[in-house]
């Protein structure tokens, strides 16, 4: 038996040795629309597949998206247009081919995804009602349940799961990658948080690894996302040695229920289909600000939005700005919106007789684990779809209601991929030899009230505004958090007990460090990353990827790409798993 390593890095984080494991064909961790479809379709080719999940299965960000997912569906709508107006919205850095792929093959994955279960919104002939959202051209976005979109999707694919008897381990944080001598993925470390099927940490063996982990929203203060969204799947393959492309690009969605200037954590949305369906951005005075800045007004791209509420606020001296539907009536409101309704009564506002307080907060990671058109990333054996991979398609600031289609469309794409190198090699679950778990700690874990410290310096260095001065500073003081637990380890040898607050912290350090640096090496405006010193956008000099490596002495490695173009994880060709030199 080949001698394992742990990591492509050497890195890990510190925890118990595995007391129990399981083995399989596929492990996919995460229980969205990425994850579970990846399952299913993984599970349907025969393969032994295992989910793992860090809550329960429906408590990912799929149940609390709300717009819809977007799909040329609707009469006169084609892929084409679909296409263009996702590279619009991309600002230059969408990989077009995965665009193409996402578009042409979007419409009958949906009608997959009905067929597995999820009941649509219908017109009075029947037919999927189709909503339209910023930076669409069309109407293209299918909901369900008026702003349930992501809880109907979730409630199908979780009843299907079950329904098919599909392995799952549910309150389970994924620690590390396992991988062989050679380098593949060879399964997962996790630690089972006290009611799923094994307590403490173990292992699951498989050969092909599936992070659909979700994105990274918790390193700021205030969020869309849920708490469980802490960027672990991006630090485990940073650990792993799998490169991370177009971390910079944090999508704020700029309509979120303003819940005060100290509100921390995750924040109810206000979805873009309220917009959609003609909602106006005003403010205190009633004054609608965006006519005129873009010809879509409201409905322009997200970036634009926030950057113009932003102004806004800037110029005025507000904490928010206003969504003013008044206009929808009651009856609107009940039917077409009613979570969004209730999340707003339920803190105090009527949408139907007052407008709603709204700022931007943070949505949404279009960059992430860095994958081909199969989601292969740059370690064998190792996959990535949904938020925590950088597939191409979003580029610069994701097109509204893309992501449930790209993590539906490329975790189909995966699970063939999968099947096929299974089909082809018979690759079968291999088991490692005993990894050394030292007594005492190689590297620091940051304690639970680090993570605080955290959010507020990405707020305040590497939130909607950016500069390289705030930038340099997020980036001191990130350091200093992490010098500080290096000295109490070096010297005391003390760091705070494995467990799952120390875990997210840490990981929520290794992302955060990874983003300002990102942040910092684009010298730019460009989609959603907005550089107050850099207010241009540069074609010449930054139409091109940044990418970033962990190193084992955990400094990071940032590069730009020279070109444009999404450059390959695999070679179009050979054994599985071998990886082309980087030119």
């Amino acid at each position: 038996m080949n001698r394992p390593r742990h990591t492509g890095t050497g890195l890990r984080l510190h925890a118990p040795a595995p007391g129990w494991s399981v083995a399989a064909d596929v492990v996919v961790i995460g229980s969205g629309v990425a994850g579970l479809t990846a399952a299913l379709r993984c599970e349907a080719a025969g393969l032994k597949t295992v989910v793992v999940t860090k809550a329960r299965l429906d408590a990912g960000s799929t149940r609390w998206a709300q717009g819809g997912i977007a799909a040329a569906l609707g009469e006169g709508d084609t892929p084409e247009q679909h296409l263009d107006d996702t590279l619009v919205a991309g600002a230059g850095l969408c990989d077009e081919e995965a665009v193409r792929l996402l578009v042409t093959e979007g419409p009958d994955a949906v009608r997959r995804l009905i067929s597995t279960g999820a009941r649509f919104d219908t017109d009075d002939e029947g037919g999927i009602e189709l909503t339209r959202e910023g930076g669409h051209h069309r109407r293209r976005i299918a909901h369900a349940g008026g702003d349930a979109t992501g809880a109907e999707i979730s409630r199908a694919l979780v009843d299907a799961v079950r329904a098919r008897g599909l392995r799952t381990v549910e309150n389970a944080l994924v620690l590390d990658l396992l991988t062989d001598a050679e380098g593949r993925a060879a399964g997962v470390t996790l630690h089972v948080m006290g009611e799923g099927q094994h307590d403490g940490v173990g292992a699951v063996h498989a050969p092909a690894v599936v992070l659909a982990t979700g994105g990274m929203g918790q390193v700021f203060s205030a969020t869309t996302n849920p708490s469980v969204s802490t960027g672990d799947g991006v630090a485990l393959a940073l650990r792993a040695g799998a490169e991370i492309s177009d971390l910079e690009f944090v999508q704020f969605h700029p309509t979120v229920l303003f819940l005060g200037p100290d509100a921390e954590g995750q924040q109810p949305l206000v979805s873009e289909a309220v917009r959609g369906e003609g909602a106006h951005l005003v403010d205190a005075d009633g004054v609608r600000f965006m006519v005129g800045q873009h010809e879509l007004a409201e409905l322009a791209p997200r970036d634009i939005v926030a950057k113009g509420i932003t102004r806004r606020m800037q110029e005025q001296g507000a904490e928010h700005m206003y969504l003013d539907a008044r206009h929808f009536g009651a009856q609107m409101w009940e039917h077409r919106f009613p979570t969004i309704l209730a999340a707003c009564r339920a803190h105090g506002i009527d949408p139907v007789t007052e407008p709603v307080p709204v700022a931007p907060a943070a949505h949404y990671a279009s960059g992430g684990v860095r994958t081909d058109s199969h989601g292969r990333t740059t370690v064998p054996g190792l996959y990535a779809c949904g938020e925590v991979a950088c597939t191409g398609v979003h580029g610069a600031n994701r097109l509204a209601s893309n992501s449930l289609l790209e993590g539906l469309v490329y975790a189909e794409r995966i699970a063939a991929d999968i099947a096929a190198v299974h089909a082809a090699h018979g690759l079968t679950a291999r088991v490692p030899a005993t990894v050394p778990y030292p007594e005492k700690p190689a590297h620091p874990l940051f304690a639970p009230q680090d993570r605080f410290a955290i959010q507020r310096i990405m707020t305040d260095g590497a939130g909607v505004l950016r500069s390289e001065e705030s930038l340099r500073k997020a980036a001191e003081r990130l350091e200093r958090l992490a010098a500080d637990a290096r000295e109490r380890l070096e010297q005391h040898g003390k760091t705070p007990e494995p467990g799952v607050d120390t875990w997210e912290t840490t990981n929520l350090l290794l992302v955060a460090r990874v983003l300002v640096a990102a942040a910092l090496l684009r010298e730019e405006t460009r989609g959603c990353h907005w550089r107050e010193d850099h207010a241009g956008r540069d074609d010449t000099a930054w139409r091109r990827h940044v990418v970033v490596r962990l190193n084992p002495d955990r400094s990071l490695a940032t590069r730009a790409t020279d070109t444009a173009d999404f450059p390959p994880t695999v070679p179009p060709t050979g054994t599985p798993g071998t990886r082309p030199q980087e030119q």
